[in-house]
Formats: C-alpha cells, structure tokens, sequence
C-alpha cells in the first residue's frame, strides 16, 4: 500500500510540474488607459502552440483562449476589495475552404489571416478592451491598485474526446504565468460637452 500511494504522489508530481513547464504564453507591456468611455486594457502575449496543438488546429478543432483580468484595492484593515473582474473570449480556427485561420472574439467580430503565425499575433495583440465604463464602479483616479492579466487555452471548450486526452497531459496545457504589476489609476478626461464646437 505504501508503494502505491508514493507512485500516485509520483504521478502528480510530475504532471504538476509538467503543467508548471507547459506555460508558453508570455505577457508583456499591461498598461490600464483612460478613455472618454472609460478604462481600457491593453497588452501584449507571445503565444507559441506546441506541434501537437497545431496539428489540432489545422484539422478543424478550435481552441478557445480566455482573457481573465482582475484589479483589487489593497486594505490593511480587511481583505483587499476586488474593483474589476472581466473575462474575454477569443476564438481560433483554420477554415480548409479558404485555406485561413480566424480570430473571434466573443463579440462575433472576426479576422483572417493567411498564416499560424499571423493568427497567433493577432491573438496576442489586446487593444482597446473596455474593462470599467464610466459612471459604473470604476477605479478612484490617483489611488494605487493592484491588477493581475492571465490568457489561457480552456480546455473545458474543446469537443468532448479532445478534453478527455487533455486530462494530465501537458501537451494541452497552454497558459501564461498570472501577470501582477501596481498601477495608480490615471483621471478619465472630461466627458464630451453634446452640441461644443
């Protein structure tokens, strides 16, 4: 009996470290914006599938890749307040009638490319996300947060015999580190006057 449950420690071991070594996806640049509509997100993600998710691409399976952003208000006194939590879906998949690759979002809105890597760019290059509109419970102008930015492939979005060998194999696992950094949360401009020349 002792064998066996230091085999099973064993296997998780090595299946948690083989999902801490599968993280490709790099983000760079995460920068909050003002805008006359509210708060934007803007950043930057490497994205490198492995061969076998490649493979799994071109022959019609699409992968779902979630966007989760979070800003939290530090307390001392309490826990931290969480201000924004949001979460963006994107979409990829390779077409054989056009010979493209698309990029969704979960707004219907789409984009061809010719190329992987073209997709893969796409993919990476977040601008312009409206994550606090003005006038809903936006961040206070001037106070220090702290925000987060992950991206990740989910896997409970592939068809079902696909998420069934995904389950403890690395080669599905496709995520990036969870991306803190603080920001002192820049003023909204003033709201366009109706009818000001």
């Amino acid at each position: 009996m002792p064998e066996r449950l230091w085999r099973c420690c064993l296997l998780l071991w090595l299946w948690l470290a083989g999902a801490a070594m599968a993280a490709e996806i790099e983000v760079s640049n995460p920068q909050l914006l003002p805008t006359e509509e509210g708060y934007v997100l803007s950043a930057n993600f490497a994205v490198d599938l492995n061969p076998r998710l490649e493979e799994a691409v071109t022959k019609g399976v699409v992968l779902h890749f979630v966007v989760d952003f979070e800003l939290t208000r530090p307390r001392w006194y309490w826990l931290d307040q969480r201000v924004i939590e949001r979460s963006q879906t994107y979409r990829l998949s390779y077409h054989a009638l056009t010979r493209q690759y698309r990029v969704s979002t979960g707004g219907g809105l789409h984009q061809s490319y010719t190329g992987l890597s073209e997709a893969l760019r796409a993919l990476g290059h977040l601008r312009g996300w409206l994550v606090a509109e003005r006038g809903e419970r936006a961040p206070r102008a001037g106070e220090n947060y702290q925000a987060s930015l992950r991206l990740a492939l989910d896997v409970s979005q592939l068809p079902r015999p696909f998420q069934i060998s995904a389950l403890g194999n690395r080669d599905w696992v496709l995520a990036s580190e969870l991306k803190p950094w603080l920001l002192t949360v820049p003023a909204l401009p003033a709201p366009a006057v109706e009818g000001a020349r």
